[in-house]
């Protein structure tokens, strides 16, 4: 009777923990939902207040600085000092001043244009002698008495944002005043936020944005070009009707809050795009604590059905497969390390001989390409002293044969120097004037500069330029140099090479050819790098001679000329300036 009652027994609590699972299931599903329900409702409202309340602080910042440049160029326009600078065109302290101004005030830059256009005074110093005639800021405060704004898009697709006013003298114009404003702060300040920002103006065109390709662009041509943050295009028409959202309308990764404001200039308006992803992950932390306890609460409803010991044996076996696994994978790990650490010595023993047989290569090709410019110098005399001979002039010989002894002691300095190259030695540091050293370099290129009827232009001050350094090794970048500058003109019709040397807290010796420029800058200093035909060169020169500058102390630069060429700028501590420093 008990064994055929037995089986009646089991199956009710097999249906009752059946309905309690059942049950429980449902209970979480329930609790889940209406929590996803509700959470999202609060959540999106309170994004939809932060958005609101961020735009309307990024309205008024950006407000704020307008209105704070607006009455710079009126300021600017009535100075004494830049009516008189502009009157007795005298501008020699005009920059310094701007320049004071605009570190109290904190504007991005000022410009003092004459009545021509042409920047007479400005905080940035490079743009000295630029020509602004045609530039929207000029020719609107040429046509208006009071201060006008203007917005010009670069070619780097930046908008520069700028005041200016003209500058009157009695009633007669004699310039115009420009205050560049800087607005692209606030992007790097807006790009710190998951919001996308952008500025449009009364046409309707992006000047301002989080996203770079949208400058310049309607915002539905910015939209076609780049969503954001993602399909944002469809994201914006499911959200142009607020109330007509669904709650979950973010699960599918859809819609985006579009916010817009007005900032009251000149019609500009600022729109913001929110995502919902900081929602969604609110609510998805809120549920997923939710969804864990549940499953805290049916693993432990299985752990008290299950049997213990099964558990416990599954677990040992696969601990004991995931160890086996373990050893064996240690084992071929040790293997493998072995075979490389003999495969590394053999690599090592390779690579020593390798650098030894490269810096015997190079230094030979150093001194080839060093001593080749004096060769062909001596040779150039040879000639003429044999000239000079046979017409009987053997006083004028002796000054061409004594030109060849120099060479000669040069050579032997080069050989010098480049046997002792590794040590990097400063004893034949000496003070020195640097026009002296133009010279001596000009003198040892003289045959090859007036064969091609080069021009030579040089802007050397009178009273002695003094750096500390070496004669012979300083010599040598000139020479370098200037051989570059006459490769590089050998296709101009009137080749030209001008020689300047200015002094400060440095010594700046720049030359400059009208040649076809430099191709790529990146790779001008290294070693073995040339453009010459095989045979004119190894391209060692430019290598050399900026490692000789960097053991001088100083820097060998260069960049391509505004109106073509090429333009290589040797800068070295000035003598009392190199004294103040060691004191």
């Amino acid at each position: 009777m008990s064994a055929k009652t037995e089986p009646r027994s089991g199956a009710p609590a097999t249906w009752r923990v059946r309905m309690v699972m059942l049950a429980f299931i449902t209970l979480a599903v329930t609790v889940v939902w209406i929590t996803n329900n509700l959470l999202t409702q609060r959540f999106t409202e309170s994004t939809r207040n932060r958005a609101e309340v961020r735009l309307a602080l990024y309205s008024g910042n950006l407000l704020s600085e307008l209105q704070r440049n607006s009455v710079v160029p009126l300021l600017l326009s009535r100075d004494p000092a830049l009516i008189g600078a502009l009157t007795s065109a005298d501008f020699s302290q005009s920059s310094q001043r701007l320049i004071s101004y605009r570190e109290e005030i904190g504007a991005a830059s000022f410009k003092l244009l004459d009545i021509d256009g042409r920047t007479v005074a400005a905080t940035d110093r490079s743009e000295l002698g630029t020509i602004f005639r045609t530039e929207p800021f000029f020719v609107e405060a040429l046509r208006s008495n009071d201060t006008v704004f203007t917005t010009a898009q670069k070619q780097t697709g930046a908008f520069e944002f700028a005041y200016s006013r003209r500058v009157q003298d009695n009633g007669r114009l004699i310039g115009v005043v420009v205050v560049t404003v800087d607005l692209q702060k606030f992007e790097f300040s807006w790009a710190g936020f998951s919001d996308a920002v952008m500025v449009t103006d009364s046409e309707g065109r992006i000047i301002l944005s989080t996203e770079s390709r949208w400058r310049g662009l309607t915002e539905t041509e910015a939209l076609a070009a780049r969503s954001a943050p993602s399909a944002i295009q469809r994201a914006v028409r499911a959200t142009a009707d607020w109330t007509a959202i669904p709650a979950d309308a973010y699960v599918l990764g859809e819609a985006v809050m579009r916010q817009e404001a007005r900032i009251g200039f000149q019609g500009w308006r600022m729109t913001s795009f929110t995502t919902y992803a900081g929602v969604r992950e609110r609510v998805n932390g809120v549920i997923a604590l939710e969804i864990m306890g549940f499953a805290i609460l049916l693993a432990l409803a299985f752990f008290f059905v299950s049997r213990r010991a099964t558990t416990r044996l599954r677990f040992s076996m696969r601990e004991s497969a995931e160890l086996r696994q373990l050893n064996a994978a240690l084992q071929r790990e040790i293997a493998e390390r072995e075979r490389a650490e003999r495969h590394l010595e053999v690599a090592e023993q390779t690579l020593q001989q390798s650098s030894k047989l490269a810096a015997l290569g190079e230094m030979s090709a150093a001194v080839s390409h060093e001593l080749n410019q004096p060769l062909a110098a001596m040779k150039t005399y040879l000639a003429g002293a044999k000239l000079l001979l046979q017409r009987k002039r053997p006083d004028e010989a002796l000054s061409s044969f004594q030109r060849i002894d120099d060479l000669i002691e040069r050579m032997g300095a080069i050989t010098r120097q480049l046997k002792s190259y590794a040590r990097k030695g400063g004893e034949a540091f000496e003070a020195l004037d640097v026009k002296t050293c133009v010279s001596a370099a000009l003198a040892m290129m003289e045959p090859q500069l007036r064969r091609r009827n080069i021009a030579i232009v040089r802007n050397i001050p009178r009273e002695p330029v003094m750096v500390e350094a070496d004669r012979v090794r300083l010599e040598q970048v000139l020479i370098n140099l200037l051989r570059n500058a006459l490769d590089a003109t050998k296709t101009v019709a009137k080749p030209e090479i001008v020689i300047t040397v200015s002094t400060g807290d440095t010594v700046v010796i720049s030359v400059r050819d009208n040649g076809s420029g430099i191709e790529d800058l990146e790779r001008l200093f290294e070693p073995f790098y040339t453009t010459k035909a095989p045979g004119d060169g190894v391209g060692l020169g430019l290598a050399i001679s900026s490692g000789i500058v960097n053991d001088l102390g100083g820097r060998l630069t260069a960049r391509n000329g505004r109106e073509g060429g090429a333009v290589f700028e040797v800068r070295l501590p000035a003598l009392g300036r190199k004294m103040e420093a060691a004191e």
